[in-house]
């Protein structure tokens, strides 16, 4: 069994439509002020740029964990 960790950072775009930026296995110990810390950094240098425009805000974040249980089939 594995556990794989990501984590989903989510922000709005120009035309109004929510965007993700996800972070594979992010550190264990990660809070909610450092992520909020680098979605603003994100914004402010306007690092990256969606079909519906620039980032314009911080919609949201979470930590998702997936757990896959390899099954023997043959």
């Amino acid at each position: 069994m594995a556990i794989t960790r990501r984590l989903e950072m989510q922000f709005t775009n120009a035309a109004g439509r929510r965007v993700t930026l996800a972070v594979v296995e992010p550190r264990e110990n990660l809070t909610a002020a450092e992520v909020q810390g680098a979605m603003q950094t994100i914004l402010a240098r306007n690092v990256f740029t969606t079909s519906g425009g620039d980032l314009t805000g911080i919609a949201g974040a979470r930590i998702v964990a997936r757990e896959v249980t390899e099954l023997e089939v043959t």
